[in-house]
């Protein structure tokens, strides 16, 4: 079982690269994040999962363990194969995903070519407690919910984290943005922050980088 191949790369497809590894040239699928960071004739190292069947063995690629680790959950969904696995990690990326399905944000993963509302409906739902995630109070009506990191924040209660993502998805922001926005905000803080001033941060964090 192949779980990691070093060498270089000698050629790049839309969904694919060849990895020379001392002569021997590797098929790898990859998503088109990954093929973006590869660049032929340069070295690279990829971690590989491995899928064996009875008319083919196909080695999907990773840049990261992290990428590699949420193409094996996605593909324990009905109706996620190894290609749509790869599409959805193709336009989220692993920190993306967490707050994705901690938001139950359906938009965003129906950006993924193949995913349609009703299969990203199927992941969010089969996803969401696999990432530790765990329901806010407030915010529940909108689908928010929080990753176990992002509860731990000692900066803010969870009920303020809640109500300041409320009040910026009311303002138009997606869940997964707002949920984003905030739980960096509390991170940040030193002390003990109100709902006001986590709205204010949000704020500043969703602003574009030239306006802050």
């Amino acid at each position: 079982m192949i779980a990691r191949l070093k060498g270089v790369v000698d050629v790049l497809g839309d969904d694919w690269a060849i990895i020379d590894v001392h002569g021997v040239g590797y098929l790898v699928f990859c998503s088109s994040r990954t093929l973006a960071r590869m660049n032929i004739g340069e070295a690279v190292a990829l971690e590989i999962e491995t899928h064996v069947r009875e008319d083919h063995i196909h080695l999907y690629g990773f840049i990261g363990l992290g990428e590699r680790d949420w193409f094996k959950l996605l593909t324990t969904v009905q109706g996620v194969g190894a290609k749509v696995g790869l599409a959805i990690l193709g336009v989220l990326g692993a920190d993306e995903l967490v707050q994705v399905v901690a938001a139950q944000d359906k938009s965003a993963i129906t950006r993924a070519p193949g995913v349609g509302p009703k299969l990203a409906t199927r992941i969010l739902s089969e996803l969401k407690d696999k990432v530790g995630a765990m329901a806010l109070g407030p915010a529940a009506h909108h689908g928010v919910r929080i990753t176990a990191s992002e509860a731990e924040s000692p900066a803010a209660s969870n009920s303020n984290i809640s109500d300041a993502t409320s009040a910026l998805i009311n303002l138009g922001y997606t869940p997964s943005d707002a949920l984003g926005a905030v739980s960096r905000a509390a991170s940040q803080a030193e002390a003990e922050t109100d709902v006001e001033s986590l709205i204010r941060a949000g704020l500043r964090e969703l602003a574009p980088s030239d306006a802050r």
